[in-house]
């Protein structure tokens, strides 16, 4: 992932319009050229975090950074709204952190169809190198849009005329018996830890993944890639 270093650096590539996965600010700094970048950065929907000058100075390898660090994303994010008017399948993660996970999401996903993952911008994994090197390919293809709150999002994909199906050790409905709308949110929650409370109960259906062993869940690329396909083999038919 690259990484700027310095307030003109990171200005100008606010200004040009790169993709950054976030930009980080040294806690106590201030003056009108930071103000600039939380301005142009909030414009641009990228994440500002306020983290003490330590940190930055690690990701930095410096202390020579002016109090503002960026890390380049390896793709621009979509709008949602945008995909919302057209899409037909959209898969939303309820964040995953580990990108080798994220982008095995997203290759997955692309096979079978999908229009564009959801991904929430704060407590997950962004689009990075590792994600975009996971994916093989697939990013190029798909779309992916980052947003600040995923049940927000999952309301306006419901207004868009979306049913929303998200994937719970307690869902009522085996995944191969669940009767799929004409439009489709998948919602996977994240490793070890499954849906949010919120966002499970935004979701019109629960759906299971019935297990035979002793092992109550599954990696979440894994479970994303048996629905996915199941969805696949029903749009096929």
């Amino acid at each position: 992932m690259a990484v700027l270093i310095g307030i003109h650096p990171v200005t100008e590539a606010l200004r040009a319009g790169h993709p950054l996965d976030r930009v980080l600010i040294a806690k106590g700094s201030g003056g009108p050229r930071l103000q600039e970048i939380i301005d142009l950065s909030r414009r641009s929907s990228t994440p500002v975090r306020f983290e003490d000058r330590s940190a930055l100075d690690r990701v930095a390898g410096s202390a020579a950074h002016q109090g503002v660090v960026a890390l380049g994303a390896a793709k621009k994010y979509a709008d949602l709204e945008d995909i919302a008017a057209q899409a037909q399948l959209v898969v939303v993660l309820d964040g995953v952190e580990d990108p080798h996970n994220l982008g095995a999401v997203i290759r997955t996903a692309h096979a079978a169809g999908a229009d564009a993952v959801v991904i929430p911008e704060r407590r997950a994994s962004g689009i990075t190198e590792t994600v975009a090197k996971a994916a093989a390919g697939a990013l190029e293809y798909l779309s992916v849009v980052r947003v600040t709150n995923v049940t927000r999002a999952l309301e306006e994909l419901k207004k868009s005329g979306f049913w929303i199906y998200g994937l719970d050790v307690r869902g009522d409905q085996d995944y191969h018996g669940v009767d799929f709308s004409e439009r489709v949110v998948l919602v996977f929650g994240a490793e070890g830890k499954g849906l949010h409370q919120l966002v499970r109960n935004h979701c019109d259906v629960l759906v299971r993944i019935p297990m035979a062993g002793k092992i109550s869940s599954l990696n979440v690329s894994v479970a994303a890639g048996i629905v996915l396909f199941e969805w696949k083999r029903r749009r096929r038919l």
